[in-house]
């Protein structure tokens, strides 16, 4: 059995993460100590819970310790992963319900389902937060994330059901996917080309539809210096509870890249605008052909490669760095990021 500490690196829920889709892929066995040990709630909450929960039920393994705030967990796969019909409900783990973020469930079971040996197809609904700060949000998920693991052969389709911002949460999204046993397609990404295309979606639920508009507004002056002239769309969404948020993207010859910036009170709606194209403009600036969120998300499908995949990032980060040590505690995959956190840099996998 392996034995993964929890507190290492960053330290937060995507060790656990990581850990569960590699144990369920590889059929081994982990246990995770100290899950979550530095952060102001430790231990696994609602969102960790459903996704130890959701991958247990697709290899049949064994959970010890699969409770709320529990700091250790036993994951004891029996079988390897079965594609099927599949709902996991983050508003179940906790009583009083939860926003718990449907996205990271999602990126939790979505190898091991796209790699199980026997094939087949598998639909996979979650409810509960779909856009919620520090997860990816739906849009991301939609546009960035699933995009660039089609080329590497993870075929998947996401769409949104419902809305749910955090903390009401109340949303849906449902994910197929076509497994394909066998190595992935690496990908490589040290070029990214010209700005082809750049746009965005301001949303908001439940509150003044101008709040909506000025977001976009602002982006789109904001960005109006850029290459391209870009399209910010501004939408008033149903929901269960209030939410504001503004996703912006660029689409570039050989790669995209995701921005997002949530409204909260006190917070005016140019100022939540402003954070979003602050990213996004310090990316595109790098030059590099990941955005930093990105650049992490890919290390786990890389691995499954059947060569040697690379990238680089407008900025290197700790997530990064315990993203690959986890997969190294699992797989003999040599992994090498090169730059400090906080300062632009490259990952080869391979």
């Amino acid at each position: 059995m392996i034995t993964i500490d929890g507190s290492s690196g960053e330290g937060g829920g995507q060790v656990l993460r990581t850990s569960l889709a590699l144990a369920a892929i590889t059929g081994l066995p982990v246990r995770l100590d100290n899950i979550r040990a530095a952060r102001p709630k430790p231990g696994l909450q609602a969102q960790h819970l459903t996704s130890a929960r959701a991958v247990a039920e697709i290899c049949g393994a064994r959970l010890e310790g699969a409770t709320l705030d529990s700091m250790s967990l036993v994951f004891e796969p029996k079988h390897p992963p079965r594609a099927g019909e599949y709902t996991f409900d983050v508003t179940q783990a906790r009583n009083s319900g939860s926003a718990g973020a449907t996205t990271l469930v999602l990126q939790t079971i979505l190898l091991p389902l796209a790699l199980a040996p026997e094939g087949g197809e598998s639909c996979v609904t979650i409810r509960g937060g779909t856009h919620a700060p520090f997860s990816p949000p739906f849009p991301y998920i939609r546009h960035i994330y699933l995009p660039m693991l089609w080329q590497m052969g993870v075929h998947a389709q996401v769409e949104l059901q419902r809305y749910g911002w955090y903390p009401a949460g109340g949303g849906e999204l449902q994910i197929r996917l076509q497994a394909r046993p066998g190595a992935l397609t690496p990908i490589v990404l040290t070029e990214r080309g010209k700005l082809r295309k750049l746009w965005g979606l301001a949303a908001v639920s439940n509150l003044p539809s101008h709040i909506a508009q000025r977001m976009a507004n602002r982006a789109a002056n904001v960005l109006k210096d850029l290459d391209i002239q870009g399209r910010m769309e501004a939408v008033h969404v149903e929901a269960t509870g209030p939410g504001a948020g503004i996703f912006v993207f660029a689409e570039y010859e050989h790669s995209l890249g995701g921005f997002t910036a949530y409204g909260r009170k006190g917070l005016p709606s140019e100022q939540v605008a402003d954070l979003a194209c602050h990213d996004l403009l310090s990316h595109h600036k790098s030059g590099a052909a990941t955005d930093r969120h990105l650049a992490d998300q890919l290390i786990l499908p890389a691995a499954f490669a059947g060569g040697q995949s690379r990238w680089t990032t407008c900025k290197v980060t700790l997530h990064s760095l315990t993203n690959a040590w986890v997969v190294r505690q699992f797989l003999d995959v040599p992994i090498h990021i090169a730059g400090n956190v906080g300062e632009e840099g490259s990952v080869m996998v391979g």
